[in-house]
């Protein structure tokens, strides 16, 4: 069984701020499969079904993000998850807008809701799922007022195709496997593109080299 958490703060005025990534992500994710938010389990709602031979269940807390453990604590323990069954999604401040990284484990590094799972589940050795909202643009602006503004409609537009990334990289983890999904999901295009482009360069420059050394040297008369 696979547990699936998207983070945010409950009520209609958060739906459309930075800070509730995950739970748009979650809110994908159940349109995807067709699912229902038809259960309610402790502090979350739930939306579940099966994905291959697995029981995957969604779920969003109805705590505020700072109080996420306590929901979060909750839905593990009844449904006996281990951690690395555990995938938490959720909006991360160092990584450009739209962005999209998986890691198997991790400190808070603060985010104040990952920081209270942590403290509630006794260990940070679980997945997490982070997509970039950027630091302000403004040094005036404020963090809180940043992850809890809407985004403006460029951002906006970065961010629905992170979020669309994160859906994706959900559906192959649940497939692959979180080390494949790592591999593929974590990989920057244009870094890649760069590193290839270099290690090209490299291999032509010892092919060079290897064809000179094997070259005859000319004779030379006395």
């Amino acid at each position: 069984m696979k547990l699936i958490i998207g983070l945010g703060n409950p009520g209609p005025q958060y739906a459309r701020t930075r800070h509730n990534v995950g739970h748009r992500v979650v809110d994908k994710l159940a349109d995807t499969f067709g699912w229902h938010w038809s259960e309610r389990r402790g502090r979350a709602v739930l939306a579940s079904g099966m994905v291959g031979d697995e029981k995957v269940v969604l779920a969003k807390p109805l705590t505020y993000m700072n109080l996420s453990g306590e929901a979060i604590g909750e839905l593990v323990r009844w449904y006996k998850v281990a951690p690395e069954d555990l995938l938490v999604i959720y909006d991360e401040l160092d990584l450009p807008v739209g962005k999209v990284r998986l890691r198997a484990k991790g400190q808070a590094a603060g985010h104040n809701g990952m920081r209270d799972i942590i403290h509630h589940l006794h260990t940070n050795a679980f997945p997490r799922l982070r997509v970039g909202i950027d630091h302000p643009t403004h040094s005036r602006v404020q963090g809180k007022d940043h992850v809890l503004g809407i985004p403006t409609k460029d951002e906006a537009i970065l961010l629905a195709t992170g979020e669309d990334r994160a859906v994706e990289a959900v559906q192959m983890l649940l497939a692959q496997g979180i080390d494949a999904t790592m591999n593929s999901v974590n990989i920057d295009p244009e870094e890649a593109a760069r590193k290839a482009e270099e290690k090209l360069r490299r291999q032509k420059e010892r092919e060079e080299k290897r064809k000179a050394a094997e070259e005859p040297e000319e004779d030379t008369e006395e």
